[in-house]
């Protein structure tokens, strides 16, 4: 799996919209959609963001 369809996986089993998730971290509902769709490359302090949010570590973003 890439790492887009590792967050939307985490944020749709938390039951999160992307602009839930959009607005916990601090970015914009389409930034959240191009990662997940693989467009726009996710960063570490914003991977660290979701992951904190999503309530998994790092590595289950990337894995």
């Amino acid at each position: 799996m890439s790492i887009g369809e590792n967050i939307k996986r985490l944020r749709e089993s938390k039951n999160y919209t992307q602009k839930e998730l959009a607005d916990a971290v601090n970015v914009t509902q389409s930034m959240i959609n191009q990662i997940e769709r693989g467009t726009k490359t996710l960063t570490v302090p914003l991977g660290c963001e979701l992951a904190k949010v999503l309530d998994c570590d790092l590595a289950d973003l990337t894995a």
